[in-house]
């Protein structure tokens, strides 16, 4: 689909623009075009995006992505097909959300200077990168106007060339895996017979569409874009089949496997065999592709069958929460130690949380060419979450439960299956947080636990209640002891520790950044602080660089801590205090108590990015902004969040009011709030439950939870479960308390699970015909997050002009 020539007034069902009139069931339309923000706000709107940055596994390749600051409105209008959960592109082959860099840049890590890539493709359109096992190649697709093809760049040389003509099949993600040899790739290619897709309109229906239950409990979210009909399922079929081909360096092909939906290729470690993950039918029309039968079969490197290692039926009936799993094997992969070994976990429970065992979980292994039973290696007492694998006699297995934010990490002897518990905390515990363990290459190329003898390090990120102070730790294997070896001092930076390059000299990877300093790569030897740059990217938004930053701490009323970032505005003297409006920006979060509740991540020196997303715009148009204030939903013991979070809600709002307010900034009947999702919701019960807002601006949000019924956010409970929490905490039911003007903002093509687009369109029309004054804005072709440069700009405008007329008269 081309975008239409037409100018946008002509699309006034796509914008709809709409004020408050007298009660009645038809909306009242604005004819507007897209309008730009005000001068300060355009100017860091329209900037220039800095380059991305990647490197490869060993740290000794950069590579610098670019790409434009902003999509197009004309780039969301391509063709774009809405199948099983997937958005993809039918004529290009590859997803309609796919994010697309014009231009590469290379360098040694240790290199003063980038080099450019050459031979690039003409108007580029790259993704997809990959690294070659022995780091000499990098791979990526371009996406022309027919489809996709693979390309290679010799790293050496800086030289880029075309592989393959643009046929792959991007649909279900990378269209190619590398081999263990570095000197071919497995390639997704449309099948040479591919059928025509199926056309809704003109096709005639061969009967009705119909669905049975057979009467078992489940318990499915409110999933998007899914198959609804025979035809769904044939044009799905027909976009996710792919054939594969060998294809080597000089571009030479071999066909591997005939055409099937594959949607995982995974070469064991030695490179001999390789396991292809196929889905079939029979489709589901109530869940996403992730849940549709699968079957994964080993082969060997000549396409000969091994193994079938799993066949997981179709999912559809799943017992209710989040530690809850299907049955069967499940998390299958090789292990990273061994040569061709696979492992699984399996539930002992049924995979329902519900049941009371011993232990809920085994985990097993399987030997190549498994011709033998697998063999069980260990059970865990919570739900399997994962193995580290490190050698003969080491691995971290990892087991967590929901419901009560538990993680624990056991030392395991994968020899004996052994394990010994080193580390059993509430993973949202950021203060006690040990931080990830580094890892490095083994003779397969796989990363494994880096093991020096007998201790591992450990790179953390610091939270602690006086700030953030990043450090390196190192645990002794055999008695668990504790040596700290590096901790972050910096005052007026910001420290993230990526990588250890060397331990024995001491150099590491960081990345560093202030409020004013763009965060750039640099290496750091922590024995003589010597730091030498890798990166020197520019801060792009230079006009607010004298705004006033700083990180405020304090209580709710029931003596939870919490935290925001404040910003006032350049040149305000807080010496005179003249009083200001302020802008809340938030998004709720669930805890089971007040200690990890009141933990906060903020931090003075992280870079300020102004983006679509927040309030910081509004600091150089005189306001006072509280980004990112902390708003706890906390549920402790038997309890859960949900059961008071109105409360909660309003008891957050009030102390961040409160805090600012006691630092005599603020003019307290001038205060607004906002937020995005979950954040919209939140902004709609607060207007709805409290009188402390003048304004609000609520940007796709899901409105009336019994149109969720089945759990939404964290909530594992069903609408059955607890009527009334989904009845109080719906702004819907509550219409008729909303008097607060808001601004109501939604993708049209929302994508994301539960926030269709017509919650917002019930939502307004419910408080229009009961004459509040709200304003609703709907965004042409956008989905959760938005992306066209048309859209934003004027979104900014919308709540600009919305928050000058309510706000900051």
């Amino acid at each position: 689909m081309t975008i239409r020539k037409t100018t946008y007034i002509h699309m006034k069902k796509r914008l709809t623009l709409l004020f408050i009139g007298l009660a009645s069931f038809s909306f009242a339309q604005e004819s507007i075009t897209y309008q730009k923000p005000s001068a300060e706000i355009l100017q860091l709107a329209e900037y220039d995006r800095p380059p991305s940055v990647s490197m490869d596994s060993k740290k000794e390749w950069m590579v610098l992505s670019y790409r434009p600051t902003y999509k197009t409105l004309e780039d969301l209008s391509q063709e774009e097909m809405k199948l099983a959960g997937l958005r993809v592109n039918p004529i290009t082959n590859i997803s309609s959300t796919a994010v697309y860099h014009y231009n590469l840049k290379i360098k040694r890590i240790k290199d003063a200077t980038e080099t450019q890539v050459k031979g690039l493709p003409q108007q580029a359109k790259i993704t997809n990168l990959s690294f070659s096992p022995d780091r000499k190649t990098l791979a990526f697709t371009n996406t022309t106007a027919k489809g996709v093809e693979l390309w290679v760049i010799d790293l050496a040389t800086a030289q880029a060339k075309k592989l393959t003509s643009d046929n792959l099949n991007a649909n279900l993600g990378s269209p190619y895996s590398w081999y263990r040899d570095s000197k071919s790739l497995l390639v997704n290619v449309l099948p040479a017979n591919r059928p025509a897709l199926l056309d809704e309109k003109k096709d005639l229906p061969a009967g009705p569409t119909v669905s049975t239950s057979d009467g078992k409990v489940s318990q499915n979210r409110t999933y998007q874009d899914l198959l609804k009909n025979p035809k769904d399922e044939t044009n799905f079929e027909t976009l996710a089949s792919s054939e594969l081909f060998k294809v080597d360096l000089n571009g030479a092909a071999t066909k591997f496997k005939n055409a099937a939906i594959y949607t995982s290729t995974s070469f064991s470690p030695d490179g001999k065999y390789i396991m292809l993950t196929t889905i079939k039918r029979p489709y589901s029309y109530i869940v996403p592709l992730n849940r549709f039968p699968m079957e994964s079969i080993v082969y060997d490197m000549n396409g000969q069958e091994i193994k079938k290692v799993n066949d997981v039926p179709l999912t559809e009936i799943m017992p209710k929460g989040f530690s809850s799993v299907r049955t069967g094997k499940r998390a299958m992969g090789w292990r990273d130690d061994l040569p061709s070994t696979l492992y699984f976990a399996q539930a002992l429970d049924e995979g329902d949380q519900a049941k009371k065992v011993e232990y809920r979980d085994q985990v097993f292994t399987w030997d190549a060419p498994f011709n033998s039973e697998p063999k069980p290696l260990a059970k865990t007492k919570d739900r399997y979450a994962g193995i580290l694998w490190g050698d003969a006699t080491h691995a971290f297995l990892y087991e967590s439960w929901y419901d009560t934010r538990n993680q624990k990490t056991h030392l395991l002897n994968p020899q004996t299956g052994e394990t010994k518990l080193f580390n059993d905390r509430n993973f949202q515990d950021v203060y006690n947080d040990p931080g990830k363990v580094q890892t490095e290459r083994n003779q397969f190329d796989r990363n494994v636990l880096q093991i020096k003898d007998g201790k591992t390090y450990w790179i953390g990120d610091g939270y602690t209640k006086y700030g953030q102070f990043p450090f390196i730790n190192e645990l002794d294997l055999k008695n668990f002891a504790t040596k700290r070896l590096y901790t972050s001092k910096l005052k007026d930076q910001k420290e993230d520790i990526n990588d250890i390059l060397d331990s024995k000299t001491g150099e590491i990877l960081v990345m560093l950044q202030s409020k004013n300093d763009y965060p750039n790569y640099f290496i750091k030897n922590i024995k003589n602080n010597k730091v030498s740059a890798l990166t020197q990217f520019a801060n792009p938004f230079g006009s607010i660089k004298d705004v006033h930053k700083e990180v405020i701490n304090y209580k709710r009323k029931d003596g939870v801590d919490l935290s925001g970032t404040l910003y006032l505005p350049a040149g305000y003297d807080r010496t005179k205090k003249e009083k200001l409006p302020l802008l809340i920006w938030a998004y709720p979060a669930e805890y089971k108590d007040k200690n990890t509740a009141g933990m906060s991540t903020a931090n003075p020196n992280e870079f300020t990015f102004p983006y679509y997303g927040s309030f910081v715009y509004w600091v150089t148009k005189g306001y006072a902004v509280l980004d990112d204030a902390a708003f706890p939903i906390i549920g402790e013991g038997t309890e859960e969040p949900n059961d008071t979070f109105i409360p909660q809600l309003v008891a957050n709002a009030e102390a961040a009011i409160d805090a600012v307010d006691q630092l005599g900034y603020i003019d307290r009947s001038r205060v607004g709030v906002g937020g995005h999702s979950y954040g919209a919701f939140m902004t709609a019960n607060l207007l709805t439950h409290s009188n402390l807002f003048a304004v609000g601006i609520a940007r796709s949000g899901a409105y009336n939870r019994t149109l969720t019924p089945f759990g939404f956010q964290n909530e594992q409970r069903n609408y059955w479960d607890v009527p009334q929490v989904y009845n109080e905490m719906s702004p819907f039911m509550n219409a008729n308390k909303m008097k607060t003007p808001m601004l109501l903002v939604h993708g049209e093509a929302d994508n994301n699970p539960g926030t269709f687009t017509l919650q917002t369109e019930r939502y307004f029309q419910a408080l229009k015909n009961l004459g509040a004054p709200v304003r609703m804005l709907l965004l042409p072709k956008e989905s959760h997050g938005y992306a066209a440069k048309e859209n934003i700009l004027h979104l900014l405008w919308e709540q600009d002009q919305f928050l000058e007329k309510y706000l900051k008269k």
